[in-house]
């Protein structure tokens, strides 16, 4: 059965008949608790906002919720939410001629003006042109016209748009609060005219990049010589756009009707953090750092209780830990909230993490998850990721004294200077954690250890980096095999291949985007799900491109090559990165600037940081 207050639309792929045939039906029946209806004949502005991964997985993302919000806040617009079909319903959509619909109306994609998509993960850039096709909207922008919609796209990885940039019309960089908005001024008044029109007027936007309008040129050896503009209104550098503060959280969020991977209320409680750890991305693209006051945070966890029913809220940034106060707010919530459960993803590795949680109601307590990152205080050092061994030993000492029993760590094999050395300093480190587990409780504790692959990523001072080959990182990894794989302890490792893919399309130029197109035509799509991906294909798509994958990852960049992504600017100044990609190599930590003087990282003269020195 359909839901009591679903919206129908002559549908023939959602009858019955087929739903009955494929797995996790309400994953595409729409009706959802405050999902937001409209009026799609009157309301003048139609968006649909895509992710291109299951419901399950889209449904646990922060940046759609933001969004639907904001837009749907708008009287002239609507917004509504499409995600990527699993196999099955893919299946059944081709077998009955049937288009890719939004989840509110059942609407067709291609009767929207603007598509958005968010791309938070490269391994599912062969989703994204999948689901064009299955809306029956061509997958290069070359090849759409005025009829069709508008492809926008954010998120973090387009920080570097050169990869998607044949087939996304308009990227937004940075945070896209306040940038949706300034787009639809421009839809408002530009929406009858061409699209190229509309691209030349939304190119003006700061933190709106239109890669229609730039020309990109390579020497003999495949380097990028230039990326220079080809219109007037197209800007030589793109400034990422930042909020100064927080806009408010959504607290209406749409509660499905199928478990999904996160399920509970989310609040982001800061954005942005200052630690500095030289492999992260996110590290550096979201500085400065922004905090939400206590009360709104409060306010938002009741209104979601409210509207929602969650029994668990969850309180979301890149290091809780370092929010002002989090002990107090946490102290706030379980008092005013005593039936409700607490989560507090992203803590710091240290003695007061352990205390804090350890005060939260026993039903919100989970095992503790910590990320030391390298098996060595050397390449910690290296990684700017400055943990001692002994501060990690005491830290687990006393957690396993306060009555946990079992501890996840994770890990990357590959960093820059790593050594075999390194690698087994984990091994060394996972047993010494182990032990002080028997020493506190006499039994044996549970260690799951996730070992990652170092992907060098754009925008951080490892972005010159190479990622190390495939036969280097399985050696590594065979040797954590070898000593990790007992009673005790749980190993997960990252597939090598997947982080191969991960890093081409991570630091790829627009040559790049030929390899998707081909890879997608091959059949790939879900490339982040072990089940679905097929390395060979991929293999098959670059040899089709004469395209070797190791020009881009198993090599390392001089400090004046012209990379993809040096056109966008994502605030962290080429200078400051270049000084830590030094630091690095010597080993010299630079200090949180938050409690520290300041690191000059280029975003020194912004509001937020002038306003936390005053």
């Amino acid at each position: 059965m359909l839901p009591p207050h679903f919206n129908p639309y002559n549908f023939k792929v959602l009858s019955n008949e087929i739903l009955h045939k494929i797995i996790r039906p309400a994953r595409y029946t729409g009706g959802e608790w405050n999902s937001v209806v409209k009026d799609w004949e009157t309301t003048p502005i139609k968006i649909a906002l895509a992710y291109p991964d299951t419901y399950e997985i889209g449904m646990s993302n922060l940046a759609i919720p933001i969004l639907y919000e904001i837009l749907n806040r708008e009287a002239d617009v609507l917004a509504e939410r499409v995600y990527a079909p699993w196999v099955d319903m893919e299946a059944a959509m081709r077998e009955n001629n049937e288009q890719l619909f939004s989840l509110e109306s059942q609407r067709p994609l291609k009767d929207f003006d603007i598509i958005g998509f968010s791309l938070g993960y490269e391994l599912g850039y062969t989703n994204v042109l999948n689901m064009l096709d299955l809306a029956g909207i061509p997958v290069l922008s070359s090849e759409r016209d005025d009829s069709h919609p508008l492809i926008i796209a954010g998120g973090t990885c387009v920080l570097n748009p050169e990869p998607m940039a044949d087939f996304i019309d308009a990227f937004v960089i940075g945070d896209g609060e306040e940038v949706i908005l300034e787009m639809l001024e421009v839809w408002r008044g530009e929406g009858k005219k061409s699209k190229k029109d509309i691209l030349r007027k939304l190119a003006t936007i700061e933190g709106v990049y239109v890669p229609s309008l730039y020309d990109v040129k390579y020497d003999k050896d495949g380097v990028i010589k230039s990326i220079t503009p080809n219109a007037p209104e197209a800007k030589e550098k793109i400034m990422s756009r930042m909020v100064n503060a927080l806009p408010p959280p959504p607290v209406k969020l749409v509660v499905p009707f199928v478990e999904v991977t996160h399920d509970r209320g989310a609040i982001e409680v800061q954005r942005g953090c200052s630690r500095g750890c030289r492999f992260c991305q996110a590290g550096m693209i979201y500085r400065p750092v922004r905090e939400r006051l206590h009360e709104e945070v409060v306010k938002a966890a009741g209104d979601i209780i409210n509207n929602c029913g969650y029994d668990e809220i969850s309180l979301v940034s890149l290091n809780t830990s370092d929010y002002s106060g989090i002990d107090k707010l946490v102290a706030k919530l379980a008092q005013k909230f005593p039936k409700i459960a607490l989560s507090l993803p992203s803590l710091r590795l240290d003695d007061d993490s352990v205390r804090l949680v350890a005060s939260l109601p026993t039903r919100s307590r989970t095992g503790l998850t910590f990320a030391p990152e390298a098996g060595s205080e050397r390449l910690r050092n290296v990684i700017n990721k400055t943990i001692t061994d002994q501060s990690l030993l005491e830290t687990a000492g006393k957690a396993f004294e306060r009555g946990w029993t079992s501890f996840k760590l994770y890990f990357m094999v590959g960093l820059p200077t790593e050594t075999m050395e390194d690698v087994t300093g984990i091994i060394s480190l996972v047993e010494k954690v182990r032990g002080q587990g028997r020493k506190a409780s006499g039994r044996k504790p549970m260690i799951r250890v996730s070992v990652a692959t170092f992907i060098p990523k754009p925008h951080t001072p490892f972005q010159w980096s190479k990622q190390d080959d495939l036969e280097t990182v399985k050696a590594k990894q065979e040797l954590l095999q070898k000593y990790l794989q007992q009673k005790g302890i749980r190993l997960a490792w990252h597939d090598t291949n997947t982080s191969l893919l991960e890093a081409v399309m991570a630091r790829g130029d627009r040559k790049t985007g030929a390899v998707i197109k081909r890879a997608w035509e091959l059949g790939c799509k879900f490339d982040a799900w072990s089940e679905l991906y097929d390395h060979n294909k991929w293999l098959q798509a670059f040899k089709d491109n004469k395209i070797d994958p190791a020009f881009y990852t198993n090599r390392e960049r001089s400090l004046d090559e012209v990379l993809p992504w040096t056109h966008i600017d994502a605030g962290v100044s080429a200078d400051f990165l270049k000084k830590e990609y030094l630091k690095a190599k010597n080993g010299e930590e630079t200090p949180d600037c938050r409690t520290n003087p300041c690191n000059a990282c280029g975003l020194e003269q912004t509001e937020v940081c002038l306003s936390n020195k005053s």
